[in-house]
């Protein structure tokens, strides 16, 4: 596949936020509010005069998830990336303005980074970062990659990669706490155990009333929070669909099954390589199943067939 010069018209609106966005963002919601009262309530602790200060702090600071410099950092001390080099930007750059222009998205938008992996993936993430593996990069031949970065740039203009991030980091104080309870409540009956069987029943007969009377209490956060990350999941399959499909309405179609297939035929060659070795394969069970975020990849193909029916 060639990429030659074009004519650009640009869309009036480059991005918006779909149902998905609006779900993971109504769905962080709970993990939210756990945070925001944790925070609120060590900062009075903590400053009683004050304690508005670092609490309005924090909750603009999910601003820096479009702060160009702060994306950057991100991108290279949080996920590893690096910045292309010039000959890899070349052929970055002559995908990206094809998937641009048939988009109708300024390009110069969003910036492009590498992934030192020999995996072949892709990511969208905070704002405007489009991240490549150069496994991926080496090996893909050009209508390939321009597939997949049509399906990391259906994530920004659907606003999933904005969405997930503000989501991520507004739960994160309250994920933190809760794991930092969970640790301490590990500490706390490895030490009991040490001592007798009977101290541990007497730690259980203590908290476990109190933890019963606190869930029942407040169900409705507890709840919530419980069942996020399996709706969250399902949200984010939905939002690799819709990403799928802004790539096959590109004219993508038939270039991204082919990378799903690849992908899905690795996938089973690693599985049968590792059985023949006399290694034992752990397929996902029901519950992992259900917190993945990708869907499997022959749902994905079977939801491109009628894109690459319309090409034949």
């Amino acid at each position: 596949m060639t990429f030659g010069p074009r004519r650009v018209h640009l869309k009036e609106q480059q991005r918006g936020a779909d149902a998905t966005t609006i779900g993971t963002l109504l769905l962080h919601v709970p993990g939210f509010l756990c945070s925001l009262a944790l925070i609120a309530g060590v900062s009075y602790m903590l400053l009683p005069d004050l304690g508005w200060l670092p609490t309005a702090l924090w909750i603009a600071s999910g601003a820096l998830a479009f702060h160009r410099p702060t994306e950057s950092f991100f991108a290279r001390h949080v996920l590893g990336f690096r910045y292309p080099t010039l000959q890899e930007r070349d052929r970055l750059a002559a995908a990206w303005r094809e998937v641009a222009a048939r988009a109708g998205v300024d390009g110069r938008a969003y910036e492009l980074w590498i992934e030192e992996s020999e995996e072949l993936n892709a990511y969208a993430a905070a704002g405007h970062i489009v991240g490549v593996t150069r496994f991926s990069l080496d090996h893909l031949p050009n209508g390939q990659l321009a597939a997949v970065l049509a399906h990391e740039l259906g994530h920004h203009t659907g606003g999933h990669a904005w969405s997930s991030l503000l989501g991520y980091w507004y739960s994160l104080p309250g994920r933190l706490a809760w794991a930092a309870l969970r640790t301490v409540a590990r500490l706390v009956f490895l030490v009991t155990s040490r001592f007798s069987a009977a101290a541990t029943g007497l730690l259980f007969l203590v908290l476990g009333p109190l933890v019963l009377f606190l869930t029942i209490s407040l169900w409705y956060l507890v709840l919530p929070v419980l069942i996020a990350p399996y709706l969250l999941a399902a949200v984010g399959r939905r939002s690799e669909l819709r990403a799928d499909r802004h790539a096959a309405a590109l004219g993508f179609a038939p270039m991204l099954s082919e990378v799903l297939s690849t992908m899905h035929t690795g996938e089973r060659a690693a599985e049968a390589a590792a059985l023949q070795a006399g290694q034992q394969v752990h397929r996902p069970g029901i519950l992992a199943g259900l917190l993945s975020s990708h869907p499997a990849y022959h749902t994905r193909l079977h939801h491109l067939e009628p894109y690459l029916r319309q090409r034949g």
